[in-house]
């Protein structure tokens, strides 16, 4: 899909399986069960799908999932699975090699978002994408350095501490543009900092929804992670974005979501739902 500037596109890089009463909170099960089955452990299949975005000079990732350097018991209570798709390969098909990725939007620093932005190469920690910088807001950043006993779990720094070492780092202020028709938009409910990107060209705007939105079954407002460290907050947040969403036809990107990577949202007697799924 073309936006103004930019080639967009996603990639697959993988897929976890966290418990599905985490990932929707206070909603029944017998509701998220008919979109999201789980497995014997009571896990759903997610996603780690990665946003590419091309121009003539740029070559952008948001995200990097969660590599292939977590240990064999990690990997087993996430189910990592790398079987059919990682994202190296997912580059190369597209004919991108490491090295000519010249930015790295990090949505935020869980390990399932930014894991492959390294690997152990025989025990040392290098980056995935040497040549690019790597940008994180502060407040995440600070909050990853020091994170609650709640969230501690997610954050591991062998996944950001090398990129940081490298001089490959850029800590943002806040919200605001990044690139010529790139915008970052800062939340504050799933974690402190986490920045989504917006996309526009004035005609057509996309947006990449990380942990805010993280499968289109959480587009309803209720719909909402208890992983989230202010429930609430990422309610108004919902409440507050879902709006123009929905008016102004932005297409979401769902990091998160096996089955779908793409879609537009509506507003109905019901509340905010998927309107219709999009190709990129």
């Amino acid at each position: 899909m073309q936006i103004g500037l930019y080639d967009v596109f996603t990639i697959e890089t993988g897929y976890v399986s966290l418990d599905g009463g985490a990932m929707f909170g206070v909603v029944p099960k017998t509701l998220w069960s008919k979109s999201n089955p789980p497995d014997e452990q009571n896990r759903i299949l997610l996603a780690m799908r990665v946003l590419v975005i091309r121009s003539a000079d740029r070559l952008i990732l948001v995200d990097a999932g969660v590599g292939q350097k977590m240990s064999g018991k990690l990997n087993q209570i996430y189910n990592v699975d790398h079987s059919r798709e990682d994202l190296i390969n997912g580059l190369a098909r597209h004919g991108i090699a490491p090295a000519d990725v010249t930015d790295v939007i990090i949505t935020h620093l869980h390990f399932d978002h930014i894991g492959g932005a390294t690997y152990n190469d025989n025990g040392t920690l290098r980056l995935t994408f040497p040549n690019a910088i790597h940008h994180v807001q502060d407040e995440q950043w600070h909050w990853a350095l020091k994170p609650s006993e709640k969230d501690r779990a997610s954050y591991m720094p062998e996944n950001y501490q090398p990129i940081a070492e490298a001089g490959k780092l850029n800590i943002l202020p806040g919200p605001g543009t990044l690139f010529p028709g790139i915008e970052l938009l800062v939340m504050y409910g799933h974690t402190h900092g986490m920045q989504l990107p917006k996309i526009s060209d004035g005609e057509t705007t996309l947006l990449y929804t990380a942990d805010l939105i993280p499968t289109a079954s959480h587009i309803p407002l209720p719909y909402i992670m208890a992983y989230d460290n202010n429930p609430m907050t990422t309610l108004e947040e919902k409440k507050r974005l879902l709006p123009k969403i929905a008016a102004g036809d932005w297409i979401l990107v769902f990091e998160h979501d096996p089955f779908r990577a793409a879609a537009t949202v509506e507003e109905t007697a019901r509340g905010y739902q998927l309107k219709a799924e999009v190709v990129l």
